[in-house]
């Protein structure tokens, strides 16, 4: 599942395969993503997972490791 969220990110970012994203990886700080970028990664994760990721949970995303850890929570109920 990490691999994927990683796929859809660089995806999403247009960055190349190459770059090292791990769990603390910061989308905004690291990979310099925008507000818009981030509501567009997370409405992927949202299709490719077949989850709902409300608003409050994703503004307390510091890093991957949170939205990987809240995916994962999500697709365990």
């Amino acid at each position: 599942m990490f691999e994927r969220i990683k796929e859809i990110i660089i995806d999403q970012l247009g960055l190349d395969e190459d770059v090292v994203i791990t769990e603390s990886t910061s989308l905004m700080a690291d990979l310099e993503a925008d507000s818009l970028d981030a509501v567009e990664i997370i409405m992927a994760f949202e299709d490719e997972f077949d989850i709902e990721i409300p608003d409050e949970a994703a503004e307390n995303f510091k890093n991957i490791g949170d939205i990987y850890n809240f995916i994962k929570s999500k697709k365990a109920e």
